[in-house]
């Protein structure tokens, strides 16, 4: 799927119940284009040619499913693990990633850095998922504003996640030769009903819209160190960006997302400072909008923002200082519900719509933000 896609892949080696031989076999099995035992298996399997995948895992979730370790246990075990994927110069020149702290264990990240010599480590990953209560996660379409805010609050505590962790990593890698990879994120609810629970199969609204937006502007805001960042599961499992039933296939609010600011793939970063009016409920504030904006190898600058305030729309203006801009056309995500959502009755029930209510005038841009939309701008 991945060469259909034109993807790179990114496997999870297992140092759980797994040894470091069956490790370095897998390396061998998938990327060694010689003769040897792995690659002849390889070979009668019908795979001639070798896969070459880059991104490895060393273990994941090693704090947790994967091992319960403590981190200086992991540690000597990723060292160890990493020593002997292929060779210990590590000559194929394998991309290998430490599993990273669940959430705000900082002390994991600590000890990481400081223990794993950079010639073996060239990421290190970081979960977290806009959880309520994991005993309790509440319905994926039915959910009250307080469950919609506290939802946000812990999306939005991405943000310091990352900020806090890359100041860590400046810390100990100055030159920044290590990069920071979340490679799991997202919202994540009951399962529908009538659905096996094991399959963690669950509906996408205008919420995990909010989600998906909110934490790419973090993502790309972040691009000095977050290198790579990833839906752990894709299609038909929590975030998904596909759902399908038989030969039926829809495409959720959260894929909307991503191919709205597919623009800012391999673009350069422009920095973005915002001041936001807040989201309030009960006392507590968020901010209510985010965003991020990059100009592309045409010269075109695309800004991105989400309104996450259920309620209000909210007015932004853009100095867009040495920017010369003199025209802006843009698309809108947006719904009559947050509860909305894309059904195999109704697939298209949320599409990206042309927006036109962005104006330029004398090196400012002035936009109306939508309650809980997203909008990508493009500037000329």
């Amino acid at each position: 799927m991945c060469e259909l896609l034109g993807a790179e892949p990114y496997l999870a080696g297992n140092v759980g119940s797994g040894e470091v031989q069956e490790l370095a076999d897998w390396v061998q099995y998938v990327n060694f284009a010689g003769k040897s035992p792995m690659s002849d298996l390889r070979r009668k399997n019908g795979r001639q040619e070798p896969w070459k995948v880059k991104f490895w895992g060393v273990g994941n979730e090693s704090w947790g499913c994967g091992g319960n370790m403590t981190v200086d246990y992991y540690t000597d075990i990723y060292r160890k693990y990493a020593t002997f994927m292929l060779d210990w110069t590590n000559g194929a020149g394998l991309y290998r990633i430490a599993s990273g702290a669940n959430s705000a264990d900082y002390n994991w990240t600590e000890s990481l850095l400081k223990n794993i010599p950079g010639s073996l480590m060239k990421g290190m990953g970081l979960h977290h998922y806009a959880v309520i209560n994991w005993d309790k996660k509440g319905s994926a379409t039915e959910f009250s504003e307080s469950e919609y805010f506290k939802t946000m609050k812990s999306a939005w505590f991405m943000n310091e996640l990352v900020e806090k962790n890359i100041a860590i990593m400046d810390k100990y890698d100055p030159k920044g030769n290590i990069d920071l990879i979340v490679d799991e994120w997202g919202g994540w609810y009951d399962v529908e009903p009538g659905t096996n629970p094991g399959f963690l199969y669950q509906q996408n609204t205008m919420r995990d819209a909010m989600i998906a937006g909110m934490t790419l502007n973090i993502f790309n805001n972040n691009a000095r160190r977050v290198k790579m960042a990833n839906l752990a599961q894709a299609i038909n499992v929590l975030q998904a960006v596909i759902l399908t039933s038989g030969k039926s296939m829809i495409l959720t609010p959260t894929y909307h997302v991503m191919e709205m600011y597919k623009v800012h793939q391999d673009a350069k970063l422009i920095p973005i400072t915002l001041q936001s009016a807040d989201f309030e409920f009960n006392g507590e504030k968020l901010p209510a909008v985010s965003a991020s904006a990059s100009q592309d190898t045409k010269g075109r600058t695309h800004i991105s923002l989400v309104n996450i305030d259920p309620k209000k729309t909210n007015r932004i203006r853009v100095d867009l200082g040495g920017l010369k801009a003199s025209n802006v056309s843009g698309r809108i995500l947006r719904a009559d519900k947050l509860q909305d959502y894309n059904s195999f009755k109704m697939p298209k029930k949320i599409l990206p719509v042309a927006y036109n209510k962005a104006k330029v005038q004398n090196g400012l841009l002035d936009i109306e933000v939508p309650a809980f939309s997203v909008i990508v701008l493009e500037l000329n």
